[in-house]
C-alpha cells in the first residue's frame, strides 16, 4: 500500500515546468485568482518596454542634434571670420577697385554737426 501511495502522489504533483508545458497551469483555482494581478503586472510590462524604446529614441535625436550644433557653430565661427576680413578696410577698398565701382575712399575724417535749439 505503501508503493501505490507514493505512485499515486507523483502523478498528482507534477513537476512545475509541465505545468506550464501541457497547460494545466491555466485551469488552477489561484491561477485564476490572480489572472487580474498577471494582466496588470503585463500591462506594466509593456509600458515599461515602449517607455525604454521612447526613451532611447529620444537619446540618439539629442546625439544627433548635438553633432548638428557642433557642425553649425564651426560654419558660424567661419562665416564670421570671413565677414570680419571682408568688412576691413583695405579690404573693401580692393573689392570696390576690382568690381570697377568708381567710388572713392574718403581722405577727410567724418565729422560730427551739433543742432542746438535756441529760440
Amino acid at each position: 500500500m505503501n508503493f501505490t501511495k507514493n505512485n499515486n502522489s507523483k502523478s498528482n504533483g507534477k513537476i512545475p515546468y509541465q505545468n506550464f508545458i501541457d497547460g494545466s497551469i491555466l485551469t488552477r483555482d489561484w491561477f485564476i485568482d490572480q489572472f487580474p494581478f498577471i494582466l496588470f503586472l503585463t500591462f506594466i510590462a509593456i509600458i515599461y518596454i515602449g517607455n525604454r524604446y521612447h526613451a532611447e529614441k529620444i537619446v540618439r535625436k539629442t546625439a544627433k542634434l548635438q553633432i548638428e550644433i557642433k557642425e553649425l557653430r564651426a560654419e558660424s565661427i567661419t562665416s564670421a571670420s570671413k565677414l570680419m576680413y571682408i568688412s576691413k578696410q583695405s579690404e573693401v577698398a580692393r573689392l570696390v577697385k576690382s568690381k570697377g565701382l568708381e567710388l572713392k575712399e574718403a581722405v577727410k575724417p567724418p565729422y560730427k554737426l551739433v543742432v542746438t535749439d535756441n529760440e
